[in-house]
């Protein structure tokens, strides 16, 4: 019986007629995959094999684990080309010829990450997601979803950071190893959201701060932009504040209506919009012609899910990041939008 399971597993990834049901693909080819925005990058690794080193933006999910389809049916979208790797390549092919079954398009990395080493591409330890986007113009934008409402952005050699914080729960972000931020924008003053640490680590003399009235008092300096103001802070940059507050009775504190901000960036023709903390408020109805957007969602500070979902089909984004979502389980938000033609992107954010 243990013979034939080995020769199973061995066959894992071949169809009926033998050949397999994915692709293979060298580094180079793997490593001109990797910024491409239909591309997700997956390492199927143990946990802490990825700790010590991984590709960076690779989602992790080992394939060993029992649970390694359900995990991956929650985290991988359908329409996406699914780059898979592990250590020598014996491992993600089994992994592309499972997900292929379930009707994922898989490229596998032959030799896996011991043949990226050996090419001299270089990993990271960093355990951030990144995805990538291509703006009107064709430049790169890339998304690393950082901790819970902290967002990094960076557009070719420009870096935009939303919500810097430098410590949430057990996570701990580095800023002091990112480049300096170009451009900072802030949405209100609550901890996990206003960081002066993460602010001074990430700003020289040519980084533009901006912010509602509260954080640049607070900060003692910064751009003041409220409810309503747009600016053009660099040309192919335009940055639209509005509005961010709670509507249920009861949470009307946490977040009043006029304090706080959230933003939506036009970068190259690409909207995105970051919604800060708030409800499903009647001010998104004339929000139009998003390309991605943040929501948040946890009571009694945010939106529930069912709020975010009406948000979602008020707004009509082509990308939707839930953010903010803390202990809150969001894994149905993709159901329930499968049929609005929205392509929803769950990331592991920490609390």
């Amino acid at each position: 019986m243990k013979k034939l399971m080995t020769c199973l597993l061995a066959f894992i990834g071949l169809t009926a007629c033998g050949q397999e049901n994915f692709e293979n693909t060298d580094v180079e080819g793997f490593a001109s995959m990797m910024d491409e925005p239909d591309v997700v990058v997956l390492d199927v690794r143990t946990a802490e094999e990825y700790a010590e080193g991984h590709l960076e933006g690779a989602t992790n999910i080992d394939q060993k684990q029992d649970d390694f389809m359900e995990r991956a049916k929650a985290l991988l979208p359908r329409n996406k080309r699914i780059a898979v790797y592990c250590r020598s390549g014996r491992r993600s092919a089994s992994a592309s010829g499972r997900l292929a079954a379930e009707g994922y398009r898989c490229i596998n990395l032959k030799g896996g990450i011991m043949a990226w080493r050996e090419a001299g591409r270089a990993v990271t330890t960093d355990n951030y997601e990144v995805d990538v986007f291509k703006t009107r113009g064709g430049k790169t934008l890339k998304f690393y979803a950082l901790v819970h409402a902290s967002i990094r952005m960076v557009c070719d050699d420009k870096e935009i950071e939303i919500d810097p914080v430098t410590k949430l729960g057990n996570r701990t972000i580095n800023y002091a190893a990112m480049p300096k931020a170009d451009y900072i924008l802030v949405t209100h003053e609550h901890g996990d959201h206003f960081d002066k640490t993460a602010l001074g680590m990430l700003t020289d003399s040519h980084t533009r701060l901006i912010t509602n009235q509260r954080c640049a008092d607070m900060y003692g300096s910064g751009e003041v932009m409220a409810n309503g103001d747009s600016r053009q802070i660099a040309e192919g940059l335009r940055v639209e504040a509005v509005p961010a507050y709670n509507t249920t009775e009861g949470h009307l504190q946490f977040h009043p209506k006029g304090r706080d901000n959230g933003y939506v960036l036009t970068i190259d023709g690409l909207r995105i919009y970051v919604a800060g903390d708030t409800e499903d408020i009647a001010e998104m109805a004339d929000i139009k012609d998003i390309d991605i957007a943040f929501l948040p969602c946890n009571q009694p500070y945010t939106m529930t899910t069912e709020q975010l979902v009406r948000a979602a089909r008020t707004l009509k984004p082509k990308v939707l990041f839930p953010y903010h979502y803390g202990r809150t389980d969001v894994s149905g938000i993709q159901d329930q939008l499968r049929g609005d033609g929205i392509d929803v992107r769950i990331r592991q954010l920490m609390k």
